[in-house]
């Protein structure tokens, strides 16, 4: 977390913050709990505060406390960077957002963009970029440019360069995309926000459209929830025939879209499928995963290939 929003101005309630933090590592959210309500006493308007205090009363179990941290947090922070919306629908207060605020999802991996790879690859055994470069590969064709969307670190990267003259990447976080630059093998790399629509994402900057024939989204849909918009993205940016290879989390039977304790978005096959016919993609290929571990659980993922219609 950015160092500004750890720290409150004001020294007594830092201390209590501090010792409140050291309670709740010791397995004492009710303690930690209130001595983070008496920092609040002192500095109201600390959103990262009223966040910490939310965490602790869930864990706590008093989840009507919680929510109301959570309505705090949302409102004393700009642009909801802590995602507390997400979490007041998961806690079944508000409905689920189309969306999360893209300022949270950018502090997110800002913040994370140090330790994502290590954390991810290693310890969860992460290895979609793979699996997805492999159906990629199944078609048998070079591409002349392919544009990897939510390219992050640029996992994706090394596993589809030698299928395509030029590797285009664009993501949310800056900090991702100075990780990706590192690896050396993105012909460009730039910001771009798959949330909004197609003229405002900045995917379209220098006025070029369906330039790509082949379009990759490597685990950035499970960070989007009502997928119509990215989809529009999608088929402007791809030119006729192209190939579409993505990931989803699988939301399983009876329900379209799903928000997981994780706050990310998991989506069923037959919602997918429907948003392809809408936008002129032909399915080809659909195969069942493993994601990433999460503990002792293992998510569970969809990857889909497409071609748009020629």
């Amino acid at each position: 977390m950015q160092p500004h929003l750890q720290t409150s101005g004001d020294a007594i309630a830092d201390r209590r913050a501090d010792y409140a933090k050291m309670l709740a590592k010791g397995g004492e959210p009710d303690a930690a709990a209130e001595l983070m309500e008496q920092a609040l006493e002192l500095v109201p308007a600390w959103a990262a505060g009223w966040y910490r205090l939310a965490t602790y009363r869930e864990r706590a179990g008093n989840m009507a406390g919680a929510i109301e941290a959570y309505r705090q947090t949302r409102d004393r922070s700009e642009n909801d960077i802590f995602g507390a919306a997400l979490k007041l629908a998961f806690l079944g207060d508000t409905a689920i957002p189309d969306q999360p605020p893209s300022s949270y999802v950018e502090r997110l991996f800002d913040d994370y963009a140090g330790r994502f790879e290590t954390s991810l690859v290693d310890k969860l055994g992460y290895d979609v970029p793979a699996k997805l470069a492999d159906m990629i590969a199944t078609t048998g064709r070079h591409y002349a440019l392919a544009v990897d969307l939510g390219c992050g670190t640029g996992l994706l990267g090394p596993e589809i360069r030698a299928m395509t003259d030029r590797l285009e990447g664009f993501d949310l976080s800056q900090n991702m995309l100075t990780k990706a630059v590192e690896k050396r093998v993105y012909d460009h790399l730039a910001q771009a926000d798959l949330s909004l629509a197609p003229e405002e994402t900045g995917l379209f900057a220098d006025g070029l459209q369906h330039r790509a024939d082949l379009v990759t989204a490597c685990d950035v849909l499970i960070y989007l929830g009502n997928l119509e918009s990215v989809f529009a993205s999608i088929v402007t940016l791809a030119s006729s025939g192209a190939d579409i290879a993505f990931s989803v989390e699988e939301a399983g039977d009876g329900v379209e879209i799903h928000l997981a304790a994780s706050l990310r978005y998991a989506h069923s096959e037959a919602y997918v499928r429907a948003l392809c016919i809408r936008h002129g993609l032909e399915v080809g290929i659909v195969r069942r995963s493993t994601i990433r571990k999460d503990g002792e659980n293992t998510i569970s993922g969809i990857l889909f290939l497409a071609r748009k219609a020629g």
